[in-house]
């Protein structure tokens, strides 16, 4: 049987020419809308997407013959995972693939932060000299506490071995710590870290986790990295912290405002207080939701799929 495989998103050219090369069927649909993606699903084997809409219940419905949804990139969120999983549809993801970008881009943040380094540049280019105002952190003999130590959480406490630092985890699974974490309790990360990095997938339990009694839950006034999902933290809360000091600085890659596609963040100019606050805050570094897409974790990324997809048909 030939395998029909829809492609919705544009991807690195590898994901499409190997699979043509092993056989499958290519079809390409990057412009239809869901409802018209909707009325000719039945006539594929597998769809392959990245953010551009969520594939739900009713959707899935209409993919009678549908063997499995690739998504090339991390995160299954935009899935309804559990319909899918019980009409026997695999689910493929790809957090192997740009799990070193993630890490890379994380520690960047920590120290573009401890360095004021983009403050710095900027206030340079507007003709300003200031040496005392910019004096940094360093990050050796801090703690650095890593929330979800799964493909994303263990590559960035992998760039963390050539700095004298703790690195201690917390995870919802048990025994996942390593010679580069030590796994402890949520309670024990708060009292110790100095830096938290979030590598977490958005769920019910995550949604909005990081809120003003999370934060409070520290001991020490520490620094934020989020590379996971916006809609984890509160951004009021946020700010609210920054601007008590508990907070000492938050490098963003991703936003609570974000759209499904990570493609926009509004469709109008009425643009929340908060937000506000963090694009005019030198405390704040702002990325766009970047922080896995390298140039090489795009081809990474996609070469994991057709693996993946490969090796679901030879089992």
């Amino acid at each position: 049987m030939e395998i029909k495989i829809l492609h919705i998103d544009s991807n690195h050219p590898v994901l499409w020419n190997q699979l043509e090369q092993a056989g499958y069927y290519n079809e390409a649909d990057f412009t239809s809308s869901i409802e018209e993606i909707e009325q000719k699903i039945e006539q594929y084997h597998g769809i392959v997407i990245r953010s551009r809409f969520k594939i739900d219940k009713n959707f899935i419905d209409k993919a009678t013959n549908l063997q499995f949804i690739a998504r090339v990139g991390a995160g299954l969120e935009s899935i309804d995972c559990d319909y899918a999983t019980s009409r026997n549809i695999a689910l493929i993801a790809a957090p192997e693939g740009n799990r070193n970008a993630v890490a890379e881009h994380a520690l960047g943040m920590i120290l573009s932060l401890f360095n004021k380094l983009n403050q710095a540049d900027t206030e340079i280019r507007k003709g300003h000299w200031n040496r005392e105002s910019n004096r940094g952190h360093e990050l050796d003999g801090k703690t650095v506490g890593i929330i979800g130590y799964g493909n994303m959480g263990k590559a960035f406490a992998k760039k963390l071995r050539g700095f004298d630092v703790e690195v201690i985890c917390h995870d919802i699974l048990p025994g996942v710590g390593d010679a580069n974490a030590q796994q402890v309790t949520l309670e024990g990360l708060q009292q110790k870290a100095d830096v938290l990095s979030l590598h977490i997938p958005w769920t019910p339990e995550t949604d909005k986790m990081v809120n003003a009694d999370f934060i409070a839950s520290f001991s020490n006034p520490f620094w934020l990295i989020n590379t996971s999902r916006g809609k984890n933290v509160v951004t009021a809360d946020l700010v609210q912290a920054l601007e008590s000091g508990k907070i000492l600085g938050a490098g963003l890659d991703v936003l609570e405002y974000e759209k499904l596609s990570f493609e926009t963040l509004f469709n109008d100019k009425n643009t929340p207080e908060a937000f506000d606050y963090l694009l005019k805050s030198p405390k704040v570094l702002l990325s766009p939701h970047i922080a896995g897409w390298t140039y090489e974790s795009h081809e990474r990324l996609a070469q994991v799929i057709v693996d993946k997809i490969k090796l679901l048909y030879t089992k």
